[in-house]
């Protein structure tokens, strides 16, 4: 039986946000989270109960500290993480959405540790000793190291019989849409379990018409392999088996859209794990609605805390 559940490897980041309202060029005051899309994801499934592990290369100084310190206490195993004397944290900085203005980010992160990371700094035993591997479209986008070792760990978790899910997570600031599908689209084709949000589908791997149709040509590209197809406020559709499933989104209150996506494909992973991913898609997205209503990039809910809402239960606002 494999040590974890789930593994990944990845860029987390310390991310900087300015007041809600304030815009960065005028703001005097940022707000501290620590952000990473993988290092996010099995931060959900740890809360969850699921066994984690976070590969990745940090500077050892007190940012990368921090990190790691971070993580532990989320319960995510980060005992394969290297840290790099004299390297760097990379940063990234957000402008909350304001009236019609939508929310923005800053990238500082070139030169970043884990940008310089290589094969020799993956303890690929480690990495492959679970029954997932996440990866994610982020890693292969910080340079032609990291897009060959994302290659190297599908190739790997395949030869070992390891699972690998992988969500696109397109970020238009890191590569233009050509270059992305170039690395993107043999990922996509080769992965267990795809996840996918509808803009970039269109946008990176050039698919048209309703989300029906595009879901529909994400499955022709994988030979009708799992594949789920988010879609923002209209929720989520997924083929499993060729069988047509959908999610609700649900609706709340928006305190910080970051970490929402993440928080959504752990919902998926934990579903998909035991077998059912309809299950999945429901523990996705009230996931993602809990995180839409918490600050900073992670969510934080446990296995008794989701099941309740997905049951329905305890409907006052305060429980006394």
């Amino acid at each position: 039986m494999p040590t974890f559940d789930v593994t990944s490897f990845g860029e987390s980041m310390l991310r900087l946000s300015a007041p809600q309202g304030t815009r960065l060029v005028k703001t005097r005051e940022l707000t501290a989270h620590i952000g990473g899309a993988e290092s996010n994801v099995l931060t959900a499934l740890a809360a969850l109960g699921r066994r984690t592990a976070w590969h990745s290369r940090l500077p050892d100084n007190p940012l990368g500290r921090m990190v790691l310190q971070e993580l532990r206490a989320a319960g995510v195993d980060t005992s394969s993480v290297t840290l790099e004397a004299d390297g760097r944290l990379g940063l990234y900085f957000f402008e909350p959405p304001s009236g019609p203005l939508p929310g923005s980010v800053v990238y500082d992160r070139a030169g970043s540790s884990f940008a310089r990371i290589g094969p020799q700094h993956v303890e690929w035993s480690a990495l492959l000793d679970t029954t997932v591997l996440h990866l994610t479209g982020i890693t292969p986008a910080l340079g032609p190291g990291c897009q060959r070792l994302t290659l190297e760990a599908l190739e790997r978790a395949r030869a070992a019989g390891v699972s690998v899910s992988f969500d696109v997570n397109y970020r238009r600031k890191l590569w233009p849409p050509a270059r992305a599908f170039e690395a993107l689209a043999p990922l996509v084709r080769e992965v267990d379990l795809l996840i996918c949000g509808i803009s970039d589908a269109r946008n990176v791997l050039g698919l048209e018409g309703g989300p029906g149709d595009v879901l529909e040509g994400l499955a022709r590209m994988r030979d009708g392999r799992d594949v789920v197809l988010t879609c923002g406020p209209d929720g989520a559709l997924a083929l499993a088996s060729g069988r047509l499933l959908r999610a609700e989104a649900t609706m709340t209150q928006v305190v910080d859209e970051l970490g929402a996506g993440d928080a959504f494909a752990a919902g998926v992973i934990d579903g998909w794990l035991e077998g059912s991913l309809e299950a999945g898609l429901r523990r996705g997205a009230m996931l993602a609605a809990v995180k839409l209503g918490q600050h900073g990039d992670t969510v934080c809910l446990t296995r008794e805390e989701l099941e309740s809402r997905l049951a329905g239960a305890n409907p006052e606002r305060v429980q006394r």
